[in-house]
């Protein structure tokens, strides 16, 4: 068999860049050992997938080499792939500022892709084994369970570590090594945390208590929800924190953010000095929060009899409450790979390999990992776009 691009991955990105390609001319075969393309597009937002954020920006992307998303960023935005989905009728919502899911189901955002990658010429084989890819003079020779194939050019669109339920493999960082590039270290994000015993045990009964929290690590900080878990701390703040926390890293929390708790203790304090504690807690917070709280600090005393000493240490108690997670929950539930490919090695124009233009990378795979909300899948949508009108 022979083609002018084979895409190794039918994901976000490696079904974007096949049907690029495809409209461009290219005969492009799309491989991929999974038993159904999209696995994580349709897993991803609850089964509604977060396909985009419209305020999507460099801004909003890890990596070692900060500048090497901006290009394809910049070529392909957040409203050309809305403009995609509503030619092809999906409904959306806009269920947090700049986060577009579909109305209905993740569904909806594999058929537009598979239907333009039928509409491109774009051949996929499912259920096919990779088992090396070899340089031939200025092409590529793969041998696959489908036997030999030969083409132009090889995209590596394989993603990441996270979900290895989903069939992700380290294969895409192990054919990088293999051509001599670097792979950057890699570790779970967007992953809720674990908590010490002590500390699990307290989680573990106030399981599906969330709140709005500002969460704090390192130069990281989000107001977003955190929901308390059986096992530790999840929801959108903790997973947003993740990608910035270390082993050992402690994270700040502010179960009031806006407010200043100090000043409405007294002025709860002065307005209803009979009031307890607890009670002024329960109106700001989930109530089995503010009493799990009185019960760990075992202070509930009438606010008339609390002194400034002792309503500002539980204003810093409300506000920088200082936590260290055990760790994360790893690979099993990250929603992303933080590292990868190292991009320094790679063009941001065309995403090819310096020196080897027939080996080119994109997606998840390369040392780019997005905030939550969408801007991950933007990545794919714009690195896909990127490499196949290069190819």
């Amino acid at each position: 068999m022979t083609y002018d691009v084979v895409v190794i991955g039918a994901g976000a990105a490696g079904l974007m860049c096949a049907l690029t390609a495809g409209y461009g001319g290219r005969r492009v075969l799309v491989v991929d050992h999974a038993n159904k393309a999209g696995k994580k597009i349709l897993m991803s937002g609850g089964g509604r997938c977060n396909f985009t954020h419209l305020a999507s920006t460099p801004a909003n992307f890890f990596s070692g080499n900060p500048a090497f998303c901006i290009s394809a960023l910049k070529r392909y935005r957040p409203e050309h792939f809305v403009e995609l989905v509503e030619r092809h009728g999906v409904e959306y919502v806009e269920k947090a500022p700049g986060q577009l899911f579909c109305a209905d189901s993740a569904k909806e955002i594999t058929r537009v892709l598979l239907t333009e990658c039928d509409w491109a010429g774009v051949d996929i084989r499912l259920k096919t084994a990779v088992e090396a890819v070899e340089r031939q003079g200025d092409g590529m020779r793969l041998a696959t369970s489908l036997g030999p194939i030969d083409c132009g050019a090889v995209v590596v669109a394989t993603g990441g570590l996270s979900i290895p339920t989903m069939g992700a493999t380290g294969f895409g960082f192990d054919l990088a090594r293999r051509f001599g590039l670097d792979v950057t270290e890699t570790r779970p994000a967007l992953v809720p945390f674990t908590l010490t015993s002590q500390w699990k045990e307290h989680a573990a009964a106030l399981s599906g208590v969330a709140c709005e929290v500002e969460a704090r690590c390192r130069d990281g900080r989000y107001r977003e929800p955190m929901l308390f878990t059986h096992r530790g701390l999840s929801g959108p703040a903790m997973l947003q924190v993740s990608s910035h926390w270390q082993p050992g890293d402690e994270l700040t929390l502010d179960l009031l953010p806006g407010q200043d708790a100090f000043a409405a203790l007294c002025a709860a304090r002065r307005e209803t000095p009979r009031r307890r504690l607890s009670a002024w807690l329960g109106e700001h917070l989930p109530r089995r929060l503010a009493q799990a709280l009185v019960d760990w600090h075992g202070d509930d005393g009438v606010l008339a009899e609390c002194g400034n000493a002792r309503l500002q240490a539980w204003a810093e108690a409300l506000q920088a409450w200082r936590l260290k997670p055990a760790g994360t929950e790893g690979w099993r539930t990250a929603e992303v790979t933080l590292g990868g490919v190292d991009t320094r090695a790679v063009s941001s124009k065309t995403f090819a390999v310096e020196g080897l233009p027939q080996l080119r990378f994109i997606g998840e795979v390369l040392d780019v990992t997005g905030e939550l909300g969408g801007h991950n899948f933007q990545w794919a949508w714009a690195s896909g776009v990127a490499c196949g009108n290069a190819l």
